[in-house]
């Protein structure tokens, strides 16, 4: 049998196939290559919708009794851009770093799950229930044919989710300072102010919209949703854009128009923060149509069993406490909220999405004897 403890070799491998959302490139060919070798049982789950481009996914499990622990991540990836001083799909390893797009997020992290897995095979041969990897190709994208479609065929086939990692890069700056234990709600708002065109000589005969818009967002900018409580800082909201499309001096405009973005934390849903926008702009009169996109809805894994479990692996390993936290982004972890208890751990997230991605050797070997002992604190192995 083929060793596959090392992380490295299947890191390498991922990288080196290109897989720009939604493109797969054969990522998951290799990834599930392995897996299969390994004794996993690979369900390959390909979805779309109108709309969007097909999505390859996987689902591998290692068992067939509970409890069932998983590991979920995705192999696309962001596109390379300028100022790679490497092949951007080389996985070159330089100077004890391992670089190339995916490397922190996060093709290093899934390695370093495998190899978790495989090195508790050598020494014990079995686990005393289930080993799962969730993993899509809908992550950088818009995230409707990844995850979420996985979970949902996992509820229809009687699938079960006992505990779950996430491998996203959560260290701000070393291994071991970080891991994610909830996620802010993000709220999409298109906001459109109507009024009555006009000449500027004759104000009387129009209906500016662009005043009352601009009061609209004085007030959405300046009022606070809330305080913050111990695990979330303030829900936030950040004005996007402004647009009048307007090519001449002497008309008004017939309408105004304004993007903005709400990060919300638990207090909240997508609803009562919706409730609360309209409840601002109603104040202030006239005609106006918004448009509303959620993107995700806040929640928290409590401090419990599973968070305790993975800060003893990685002070176990690296000697650091990390800081449980709900900053950042969304990730596919406000899916799989709804099916068990889950937090995010994975590598530093320096480099990622910049040119140059890369990360330490070293920090790829600690990642995989974290994992490797969250497993075994799971299935509580001595």
């Amino acid at each position: 049998m083929i060793d596959f403890s090392d992380p490295l070799p299947l890191a390498e491998a991922l990288i080196r196939r290109p897989s720009v959302t939604p493109a797969d490139a054969g990522a998951l060919d290799v990834l599930e290559d392995v897996l299969r070798e390994m004794g996993f049982v690979c369900q390959r789950l390909p979805f779309s919708s109108p709309g969007t481009d097909s999505v390859e996914n996987l689902y591998a499990r290692l068992g067939t009794t509970g409890p069932n622990f998983c590991f979920a991540g995705h192999t696309d990836v962001v596109p390379a851009g300028q100022g790679w001083t490497v092949d951007p799909f080389g996985g070159a390893v330089v100077g004890g770093n391992l670089f190339g797009r995916g490397a922190a997020d996060m093709k290093g992290a899934i390695a370093a799950f495998v190899a978790a897995v495989a090195r508790i095979l050598e020494r014990r041969g079995s686990l005393p229930g289930s080993v799962s990897l969730l993993i899509t190709g809908d992550e950088e994208g818009p995230g409707v044919n990844g995850t979420v479609r996985v979970l949902e065929w996992l509820t229809a086939n009687g699938e079960t989710l006992d505990a779950c990692v996430v491998g996203e890069p959560t260290n701000p700056l070393h291994l071991g300072d970080m891991m994610k234990i909830g996620r802010r709600g993000s709220l999409y708002g298109r906001l459109t102010v109507h009024g009555t065109q006009g000449h500027t000589a004759y104000p009387e005969l129009a209906d500016n919209p662009i005043p009352r818009l601009l009061r609209m967002l004085t007030a959405l900018d300046s009022e606070a949703l809330d305080a913050g409580n111990d695990h979330f800082p303030p829900s936030s909201l950040a004005l996007t854009s402004v647009d009048v499309g307007n090519t001449v001096g002497n008309v008004t405009p017939a309408e105004a128009s304004a993007t903005f973005n709400i990060r919300f934390n638990d207090q909240h849903t997508a609803a009562t923060v919706e409730s609360w926008v309209r409840g601002i702009l109603d104040r202030f009169g006239g005609y106006y149509t918004l448009e509303i996109t959620v993107m995700g809805q806040s929640f928290l894994t409590a401090p419990g069993p599973l968070s305790q479990m993975v800060v003893q692996a990685i002070r176990d390993v690296t000697g650091r406490d990390p800081a449980l936290s709900t900053s950042g982004g969304t990730s596919d972890a406000r899916f799989i909220k709804d099916a068990c208890p889950v937090v995010e751990f994975g590598l530093t997230g320096q480099t990622m999405h910049k040119a140059d991605e890369h990360i330490a050797l070293a920090d790829l070997e600690s990642l995989t004897e974290i994992y490797r002992r969250v497993l075994e604190g799971f299935f509580s192995l001595k």
